[in-house]
């Protein structure tokens, strides 16, 4: 059994907090960082399943081992971090991480719940490397079941975020708009619309729709304070610095158009500032950015994604592997960290930038409605990347949609875990090689 002092406590607080474990008036010391730390790894080392699931492992870690929240207190956190853009798990780790240890929690957080899969991750990099792509029948079974994981994850999602016909309309209309888009521009306007732009403006106008649409009665919840840690000048430093590099990254990429380095980096920070509604949503945005341009081939990018679905840990560590395989330079193990540090920067920000001012936000009607209109439209981002790429580059017959099929099934009747369902699915593909 833990100890008080590892633990702490949620019943006696000397920072008055109601349901945190906070010890902010106090100097941090080497062994609540090392805690911090060493939590976080436990769980990036164990942490299977996505991120709904993370958040059981989180709470089961943080609530009922540790009790440095209690179940109101995990409630906020978790509302926090489902209501802005980026990883919901990750941002659920970086806010407890801050309420235990400060900033310094924060990244000790951070780091011990990815490294272990963005390691992993880049060395598959790697090793991929060594194969051809196109025609390693292992490798085409981890794009089977990369079919299976997303078409899970729209059905699952589209049943919490757009249950009713208004925002199954919205999440329909994003699809659509997804796939035709860029071409409807070029061919009726001969305008070249980018491709990367297109879901930043369906987010954009979804948004407007749910504020316009969706009403949301303002919320009775009782207030509880999340942490003493991070003060309204800091929260506002980290709003400005988003802003800043969310809107100077493109302008300074255009200006130092030969720096490669500055491109990989404004692509994934831009990717991280936008995903609503979870780490799979992340998939066509880095579609988008990688595949299009060029970077990564979609044979290397679906099956990269398969893999990431067998290692534990938050999906945006996709990035590690990307940045590992990517033709710009630096590419490599380098390439991976900076790709994994640029797609969970704006995390830190978004996260730490409405600490101080959540209790305010969240009651604003508003603010609901327009993550209503958000989240709708990213079930219907999701559908679209799960036909292209997901679908059209990986079922080429009916043996292909025969092993993908299985695969779901595998998941949603039988409830395997995804790290066994991407295992099956590549011994699978090693098979249908073989016919």
């Amino acid at each position: 059994m833990d100890n008080p002092e590892e633990t702490g406590s949620v019943v006696q607080e000397s920072s008055g907090s109601a349901g945190i474990s906070d010890d902010s008036t106090f100097p941090l010391s080497p062994r609540v960082l090392f805690q911090v730390f060493w939590a976080a790894l436990r769980l990036g080392l164990t942490s299977f399943g996505g991120p709904i699931a993370h958040l059981g492992y989180f709470r089961e870690e943080y609530v009922v081992r540790r009790k440095w929240l209690d179940e109101q207190s995990y409630a906020d956190v978790v509302a926090l971090a489902q209501s802005l853009p980026g990883p919901a798990s990750s941002k659920v780790g970086i806010i407890v991480g801050t309420i235990r240890a400060g900033l310094p929690g924060a990244v000790l957080a951070w780091l011990g719940f990815t490294l272990p899969s963005a390691l992993a991750l880049i060395m598959f990099g790697y090793g991929i490397q060594q194969f051809t792509v196109a025609d390693a029948g292992w490798l085409h079974g981890l794009k089977l079941a990369a079919v299976a994981v997303v078409a899970q994850a729209v059905w699952g999602m589209s049943r919490n975020l757009a249950p009713d016909r208004s925002r199954a309309t919205i999440a329909i209309v994003a699809a659509i708009l997804t796939l035709t888009w860029s071409k409807g521009m070029s061919a009726i306007f001969g305008f070249d619309w980018p491709s990367a732009l297109t879901p930043v403006l369906i987010i954009v106008v979804a948004g407007a729709v749910g504020w316009r649409l969706l009403a949301v009665p303002a919320s009775q919840t009782d207030r509880v304070a999340i942490s003493k840690r991070i003060r309204p000048w800091m929260g506002i430093v980290a709003l400005v610095l988003f802003f800043t590099l969310l809107i100077g990254l493109p302008s300074l990429r255009q200006v130092f158009s030969e720096n490669e380095t500055l491109a990989v980096v404004d692509s994934f920070y831009r990717s991280g500032s936008l995903v609503f509604g979870g780490g799979h949503v992340v998939l066509p945005l880095l579609q988008s950015e990688v595949v299009a341009p060029g970077w990564v081939s979609e044979e290397a990018f679906l099956a990269g994604y398969g893999a990431t679905q067998a290692v534990p840990g938050p999906l945006f560590t996709f990035s590690a592997y990307l940045g590992t395989v990517m033709k710009p330079e630096p590419n490599g193990a380098i390439g991976g960290f900076i790709a994994l540090g640029a797609i969970f920067l704006p995390a830190f920000f978004l996260t730490i930038g409405p600490l101080p001012f959540w209790d305010m936000m969240r009651r604003r009607p508003a603010f609901q409605s327009v993550l209503r209109g958000v989240n709708a439209a990213v079930v219907g981002l999701l559908l679209a990347a799960l036909y292209d790429p997901v679908w059209t580059s990986a079922v080429k017959g009916a043996p292909d949609f025969a092993l993908a099929a299985a695969a779901l099934g595998l998941l949603m009747l039988w409830k395997f875990p995804p790290w066994l369902v991407v295992v099956l699915a590549a011994l699978g593909g090693a098979g249908l090689a073989m016919i």
